[in-house]
């Protein structure tokens, strides 16, 4: 089978046949040798039955969720190429042959384009057109160099041993961005049609969630970019704690009438702890995320991995912490000259505080460097069952050994 056209449905009694009946007719106008998978997600409408009149084929689905009510529909499909769209009528099933003819060209996944095709009035939130939309697929294009202009739009077409190569996960709304990241990610051939939409047919209120499904596309798409999420905002927290740093440490800054010293010193060294902690975090989600496959591998963050061993940050941390020391220790004998009394903290908090900051940082550097080193121990390539298997086979042929060695002791005998 060539084609499976692919529809989550919930209580779509208004609309199901409609749409079934639009993809079916596709396929005889062209000639295409498809089928229509309902992937039910416990509907209580007697969709599943609509369904089935007009031509489908129905699969349940337990598990809640638009993103596992289209993973179980396409799991079950079995055409090569596959076309996921909502069963609310507002995407036009008779339409699909742009999305065909760049599948038979060749292409991965195939994006719908909304803004580019068409927008019908009334479908869709000035809320979702001008704002959510846009900046989520700015965001995302921003977070992994996709060229995509229209993230979530609904009706989109793939091969289906391409994505299910992918290993989608999230069984929300997310399910949109996933694919996309992830394809996009694994350097699929993507590209974009563009595609008009509707109103949807029900009178009812859609599923989607303005302020819930948005946030969950947003963090979906800032769990997935540990450079956006750790890294740059680490890396600009730690310039500018430590050039605020190091410059009042030699005294007081004064920029016009605006006078900065100690107060701010502390500001920065709090600054700079945070900035640092989050580089940390950056470079330990990205190498678990690379080992447990959720992103691909990065050559970068291996070269640093590879230079960064266990010895190294532990040397590196001890140098810092040794500094500390020897801070704190001068610190003390400051207060010592003083008789132990009252210190002026204008100038005892320009030696104190900046040796606190590198007695945290050593330390921060030294637990990283061996969780870095605990992610860094390879899992065996074969699971546990397979060393039990190994393990019976061995018993097995232990077993035969020993029943040939008796047998060939009693005919000598």
């Amino acid at each position: 089978m060539e084609l499976s056209v692919v529809m989550p449905c919930l209580n779509e009694a208004e609309t199901i046949e409609t749409c079934v009946r639009k993809a079916i007719g596709f396929f005889e106008e062209h000639g295409v040798d498809g089928e229509v998978v309902i992937a039910d997600n416990g509907s209580t409408d007697g969709s599943q039955q609509l369904a089935r009149d007009a031509g489908a084929r129905v699969v349940p689905v337990s598990d809640k969720g638009y993103g596992n009510a289209l993973m179980g529909g396409i799991r079950a499909a079995k055409g090569r190429y596959v076309v996921m769209g909502d069963a609310d009528d507002s995407y036009d099933f008779t339409g699909l042959w742009p999305f065909l003819e760049q599948l038979r060209d060749g292409a991965d996944l195939v994006m719908g384009n909304r803004f580019q095709g068409g927008i019908a009035p009334g479908a869709m939130p000035p809320l979702h057109r001008y704002l959510g939309n846009p900046v989520l697929s700015y965001i995302g294009r921003l977070f992994f160099g996709s060229e995509i202009g229209d993230f979530h739009c609904g009706l989109r077409a793939f091969r289906k041993d391409a994505v299910m190569r992918l290993g989608l996960q999230t069984g929300g709304m997310e399910f949109a961005s996933e694919l996309v990241v992830k394809a996009t990610l694994a350097k699929l051939d993507i590209r974009e049609v563009p595609t008009t939409l509707s109103p949807d047919g029900r009178s009812r209120a859609p599923h989607l969630n303005t302020w819930r499904d948005g946030w969950r596309h947003l963090r979906f798409l800032l769990l997935y970019s540990p450079r956006w999420l750790f890294f740059i905002p680490g890396l600009v927290l730690m310039t500018l704690g430590l050039v605020s740093g190091l410059a009042l440490s030699f005294g007081p800054v004064r920029i016009g009438d605006v006078a900065f010293d100690v107060d701010t010193l502390v500001a920065a060294s709090a600054i700079l702890v945070i900035g640092f902690q989050a580089v940390l975090f950056a470079l330990l989600t990205k190498v678990y995320a690379m080992e447990e496959g959720f992103l691909p591998h990065d050559r970068r963050v291996q070269r640093i991995i590879d230079w960064w061993s266990l010895e190294r940050g532990i040397v590196i941390g001890g140098l810092l912490a040794l500094a500390g020391l020897v801070g704190v220790v001068l610190s003390m004998v400051h207060w010592q000259v003083n008789n132990f009394g009252e210190l002026d903290p204008r100038y005892a908090l320009r030696l104190v505080v900046p040796s606190a900051t590198a007695l945290v940082i050593s330390f921060q550097m030294i637990l990283a460097s061996l969780f870095l080193s605990i992610l860094g121990i390879r899992r065996r390539s074969h699971p546990p069952q397979a060393d039990a298997a190994e393990e019976a086979a061995g018993v097995v042929d232990a077993a035969a050994e020993q029943a040939a060695a008796e047998q060939i002791a009693a005919k000598r005998g």
